[in-house]
């Protein structure tokens, strides 16, 4: 066979033209789902804005001296009354819509994103707003960072009916308006990349990472024009004192995962047995329990962030301290079990922040090579609580740096965390506190389903049975001219 040089010339110039034509689709593809990420980060930082300031202007109106979160100047029969007709609220609004518009929230956001690969329904997003105001407002112990996420996330619903979008863009930009609202929420862009890839999982790739960041850096540059560089709460300069407190560190890392644990089993436990509750009753049940807990710990009512400005500079004893480590821990995974539509990112930060406070607190008075501050073991405790409930240790070490701006606090930060990751995973497995309630949901559901078709099957049998031993008038007739010796009536 003779070498035809021109005809394998023609082949490799067809077969460049189609690897640059397929570049060309693939750059357009890129820069299309990076501008929808921008867009999603935009409509994401201003509903968490709105959402945010909804609360804080309810809390004016309702809270005395109109200052934001201050449940502590409410007298003793309001801090009880308070959430219980919050709760009695809700449950009245829930019983009244459909069940499947009831779910809300971050496990929400997994059930239809990650399993059964859908949209998100904008009607849940419109729930978990008003419901979410209202039961932070009414002082229930949940935080406005899982609704944020839903509802940051839900914008792909309202960008969809303008963009026919694929099952993965969907996802995608889903991931990204969840990130971009961690991000305006704690001015943490990076960190809230990390949360949706450990707790969405959405798999690491350019073109799938690039419209998430472009996400968050919108965000959070939105977020930091209304409430500046520190929209959660104010980080102290803090710094390790000594190495010598690294095994204090590793110690108090197991104990945060062994709380986390503690968590993650009551939230679950709450969840599995109230289930099948009506709306009214589980709510009302988490609203006595706030109410009754915050007699002893007023800082547990709404989203607390005060009580962790107390604790950074060292405002708050250890009595104090174990009282809101209890009542607090307690009361948020009572109301993320019964379904409250609110989140427990921020209460987990609270929790480590007890933690941290109460670390502080026993190792100066007792360990001799103490140098640290309430601030460096406060932070440190938060990241790792939060790392360890949520299952996200890598989030939360970039949370450490984001908020600190202290390279040097990475160290312990990263003891703190990995001992409270394998902890808590010593106990509960590879469990978060999103994936067990997620768990249960989708084992009630198809319960629920194996229910209803026995009883569809049962009623068809029925039918089936009842129709074979019908007679008709013409059966009648046939009968009786097939039976000769019947005589017909006078």
């Amino acid at each position: 066979m003779q070498y035809n040089p021109l005809f394998f010339n023609c082949l490799a110039e067809k077969f460049s033209l189609s690897i640059k034509e397929s570049n060309y689709r693939m750059d357009k593809l890129v820069l299309r789902i990076t501008l929808l990420g921008a867009i999603t980060g935009a409509m994401a930082g201003l509903l968490v804005i709105l959402f945010r300031l909804s609360i804080e202007t309810s809390q004016q109106w309702l809270l005395p001296e109109g200052q934001i979160g201050n449940y502590e100047a409410l007298p003793g029969w309001a801090r009880l009354a308070l959430p219980v007709a919050g709760a009695v609220l809700l449950g009245l609004i829930f019983e009244r819509i459909s069940v499947d518009k009831r779910s809300v929230g971050i496990v929400h956001l997994l059930d239809y994103l990650r399993f059964r690969k859908q949209r998100l329904p904008l009607a849940n997003a419109v729930v978990q707003f008003f419901g979410g105001l209202i039961a932070i407002v009414s002082g229930h112990s949940v935080d406005r960072e899982g609704p944020g996420v839903h509802l940051g996330a839900a914008n792909v619903t309202l960008l969809g009916r303008r963009f026919q979008f694929s099952e993965d863009e969907n996802y995608l930009l889903a991931a990204a308006g969840g990130a971009a609202a961690i991000a305006a929420s704690y001015n943490t862009p990076l960190a809230g990349v990390i949360f949706v890839i450990e707790v969405f999982r959405v798999r690491y790739a350019v073109n799938h990472i690039v419209p998430v960041i472009v996400a968050t850096v919108v965000a959070t540059v939105i977020s930091q024009l209304v409430f500046g560089a520190y929209p959660a709460f104010e980080v102290p300069s803090l710094s390790i004192g000594s190495l010598a407190e690294l095994p204090v560190i590793m110690l108090m890392g197991i104990i945060i995962g062994l709380l986390a644990a503690a968590f993650i089993q009551l939230a679950a436990t709450a969840n599995r047995y109230t289930l099948s509750w009506r709306p009214l009753y589980a709510f009302v049940f988490a609203g006595l329990l706030t109410g009754l807990l915050a007699q002893w710990s007023p800082a547990i009512m709404g989203v607390s962030y005060d009580a962790i400005n107390r604790i950074f500079h060292n405002n708050l004893g250890i009595t104090a301290l174990l009282i809101l480590l209890a009542t607090k821990l307690l009361a948020t995974a009572i109301s993320v079990g019964v379904r409250l539509p609110g989140g427990f990112i921020g209460p987990s930060l609270i929790l480590g922040g007890a933690v941290g406070g109460l670390t502080e607190l026993l190792t100066s008075q007792w360990y001799p090579f103490y140098q640290g501050s309430a601030g460096f073991y406060a932070l440190t405790g938060m990241v790792a609580m939060m790392g360890a409930i949520l299952r996200a240790p890598l989030a939360a070490l970039v949370a450490l740096m984001e908020l600190t701006g202290n390279l040097n606090i990475i160290l312990p930060g990263m003891i703190a965390v990995v001992s409270a990751d394998i902890a808590t995973r010593a106990i509960v497995g590879d469990r978060s506190a999103f994936t067990a309630m997620l768990k249960i949901k989708q084992q009630h559901d198809q319960a629920q389903q194996a229910i209803a078709e026995a009883q569809q099957v049962e009623r068809e049998q029925q039918a089936e049975q009842a129709l074979s031993e019908y007679d008709s008038p013409a059966d009648e007739i046939l009968h009786e001219k097939a039976d000769p010796d019947k005589t017909p009536p006078a």
